[in-house]
């Protein structure tokens, strides 16, 4: 790690022993600290990632003393980390050597028996700080990360298991997101969303036999007044009444999408024919009562098209924006259920087998809402308009454009040296006196009077 780097950089320092430390700190003298490290008697103190997978090249001499010396300062959780370290020397069939060193009281055999360890060194009469080789020590060490990387690889598949859950519904969205985003499948995702809310309207409340509720919530979400009555909706089998309640949401989408074009293609046609030239993109506030969004539709599509441009925008814009709102909001409840789902441990439960229950019904939940969202902005957005008075002020405030007029600088020096021009115009004209900034300079910075001293020491000083 990088404090252990600095820790040994000290120790060095002590002893008076040249060296160069390669860490997280040195990034940018990372190359120059590798070119010295291949030199004869340099010493580099490197942590585990630092210049790792860069061939050190020997200097003059080092080949035939031996190459590079490795020397591990620990021996860490990881066999595939110190056969890393120990790849360092020996690059490109160069020699070289590594002596890895460990102590009983390091974290690795702390954790692992070193207590059974020391005991059997104290009866062999070793002391503290001996150096001690033997295949036990080795065996012992390998145990000790044969452990730890099992329990990280049992840390891993279960975070997959948990991804796993999270993978399949977002497949499902990022699949409807996609073709929003195309627009190929755009016209059936929305019939087929329809459809399932028709289904669910209906067959719910016909199966708690709320008449009331079922055309309260068609108002509410659709503006829809059905011409289904309370004896057709009892005695109608489920599937017909889901089949009734969809032609009248289609019928009354199809009506609500040639209004929509009807207000707005006479627009698109007249910016279209006076300033088709100089603008690509149009936008169109569009409103529920609640939500607003600003659909951006391409001019000459929408022109050429007879405004069926318009509709296909609408769709696709208020897909993806309730698209990724959703998700967002589903994303932090999916964390706070993983948090959550753990306290089943308590009750002798898995805790996976809780998340994925959960996850379904929240997904299954968020999926309803979003279709609703969806359907309703679509049945009752309006485009967002003000009253002829509101706009009529707001014009008159604002400055009469046709009296403006470009002029070259020569005309502009010309009629206000003749003094022509009326007073609005010659306001116009008038130089605008520039707003200065004082600078403020720093009390160790040079004096900017140029007398080479601080500024603390000369003007400053008052």
């Amino acid at each position: 790690s990088v404090e252990v780097s600095e820790l040994l950089a000290k120790m060095l320092q002590f002893k008076k022993i040249k060296h160069n430390i390669l860490n997280a700190k040195q990034h940018q003298r990372e190359a120059e600290i590798v070119q010295e490290a291949g030199l004869a008697g340099s010493v580099t103190i490197a942590t585990n990632m630092a210049g790792r997978g860069t061939d050190i090249k020997l200097g003059p001499g080092v080949k035939e003393a031996g190459g590079l010396a490795i020397i591990g300062t620990e021996r860490h959780e990881s066999r595939r980390v110190d056969r890393q370290l120990r790849g360092r020397a020996g690059r490109q069939g160069d020699p070289g050597s590594s002596q890895f060193f460990i102590s009983l009281e390091d974290n690795l055999m702390r954790l692992f028996a070193s207590h059974r360890i020391a005991g059997v060194m104290d009866r062999f009469g070793h002391e503290e700080g001996d150096n001690i080789q033997h295949s036990m020590i080795s065996k012992s060490i390998e145990s000790a990360q044969k452990k730890v990387e099992q329990n990280n690889f049992g840390i891993r598949k279960r975070l997959l298991e948990y991804d796993d859950v999270m993978n399949s519904q977002r497949e499902v969205i990022y699949s409807r997101r996609r073709n929003a985003l195309k627009g190929d499948k755009l016209k059936l995702d929305i019939n087929n969303i329809i459809f399932d809310t028709a289904e669910d309207l209906a067959q719910g409340f016909q199966a708690d036999g709320d008449y009331e509720g079922f055309k309260i919530e068609l108002i509410r979400l659709f503006a829809l007044d059905t011409s289904i009555t309370e004896q057709e909706f009892s005695e109608t089998k489920p599937d017909k009444l889901t089949d009734r309640v969809y032609t009248e949401l289609s019928e009354l989408y199809a009506r609500k999408s040639k209004q929509f074009v009807e207000i707005a293609l006479p627009v698109i046609n007249d910016v279209y024919k006076t300033r088709g030239e100089n603008v690509e993109i149009i936008s169109i506030p569009i409103t529920d009562g609640i939500k607003q969004l600003q659909i951006l539709v391409n001019l000459k599509k929408a022109y050429e098209s007879k405004g069926a441009e318009m509709v296909t925008a609408f769709e696709k814009m208020t897909t993806l924006a309730l698209i990724d709102d959703e998700w967002k909001e589903h994303l932090r409840e999916m964390d706070d259920l993983k948090t959550s789902a753990q306290n089943a441990v308590f009750e002798q439960k898995d805790p996976l087998l809780i998340y994925k229950l959960e996850s379904f019904d929240l997904f299954k939940n968020m999926l309803g809402r979003l279709s609703k969202e969806i359907l309703t902005i679509l049945f009752k957005g309006q485009i967002a308009t003000q009253d002829s008075d509101n706009v009529q002020e707001g014009r008159q405030r604002k400055t009469d454009m046709s009296r403006m007029q470009t002029r070259r600088p020569q005309e502009v020096a010309a009629t206000s040296s003749s003094g022509g021009g009326n007073a609005e115009t010659q306001e116009a004209q008038a130089p605008q006196t520039p707003i200065k900034a004082d600078v403020k300079v720093g009390r160790n910075e040079s004096c900017p009077c140029g007398s080479g001293k601080k500024f603390k020491n000369c003007h400053g000083k008052a």
